[in-house]
């Protein structure tokens, strides 16, 4: 997987008086880059979208962001996002997250990011969320599920606590991590299998998609215990491999096998 950094300079910039001039691109061009693959944006996207759950509150945030159609998958299976959002008293923010890895389309029109979190209570977990890109080239999640981590929040804990002689108010700045990007190669007209997909005994009920362009697709499943699945494949060397898993247990926690 090729490595995209974490903090991508140039987004925002603005125009300073008596600054150069801007720039104007043709409408060629700028279709040409809104149909690349382009990991960084989705990295982008995601850091902007914890920016606002900390600035304008997690409900605010997860509208802004939230395409048509999209849906939060938890214990009791897959519900609409938006119903769900505006049925909410108040949704409690993480104190943080950050993605880990992204996964795109070869034409960029779908990505899925896996990251980690830390809730208000201190305990950290991963989530993985499906992005899709916009006619504006801006990406909005569709699909979105996490789940606490029981050795994650150890080893966070453990890395943030101050040493035995220092005072317990110091705050530990961890470094940002290096986010993995994966771009799936494009397949030809030639090339028509499709995905597979693993029967599950106790299944009763699963979703997902495939990118445009059919070279990335993703899998969820919801089973009769509470537990639930995730799982994201890309076409890569002429055939579908696994990029990724994602296993939450009955009890809701991150699967440890």
């Amino acid at each position: 997987m090729k490595r995209v950094a974490a903090i991508v300079l140039g987004f925002g910039l603005v125009g300073c008086a008596g600054g150069p001039p801007s720039v104007r691109y043709s409408d060629g061009f700028m279709r040409e880059v809104r149909e690349t693959a382009n990991p960084s944006t989705v990295v982008a996207t995601e850091i902007a979208f914890a920016r606002a759950a900390r600035e304008d509150g997690q409900a605010a945030a997860m509208r802004q962001y939230l395409a048509g159609g999209g849906v939060i998958h938890d214990r009791g299976g897959v519900v609409d996002a938006g119903g769900w959002i505006a049925a909410q008293a108040a949704i409690p923010a993480p104190h943080q997250w950050t993605p880990l890895a992204i996964w795109s389309s070869c034409d960029g029109q779908l990505a899925i990011s896996q990251g980690k979190y830390v809730g208000p209570d201190r305990e950290w977990g991963f989530y993985v969320t499906v992005w899709e890109r916009e006619r504006n080239g801006s990406y909005r999640w569709i699909y979105t599920t996490g789940a606490p981590d029981a050795a994650l929040t150890q080893r966070e804990t453990r890395a943030a606590a101050p040493p035995a002689e220092e005072d317990e108010s110091v705050i530990v700045v961890q470094a940002i991590p290096m986010i993995q990007g994966a771009v799936a190669d494009c397949r030809t007209g030639d090339d028509t299998s499709s995905p597979g997909a693993s029967a599950i005994a106790d299944e009763t009920a699963s979703g997902g998609g495939v990118s445009d362009d059919g070279s990335l697709a993703w899998r969820w499943v919801q089973r009769a215990d509470g537990g639930r699945s995730f799982a994201a494949q890309h076409w890569q060397g002429g055939q579908w491999k696994s990029a990724f898993d994602f296993v939450v247990t009955p009890d809701g926690r991150v699967d440890p096998q």
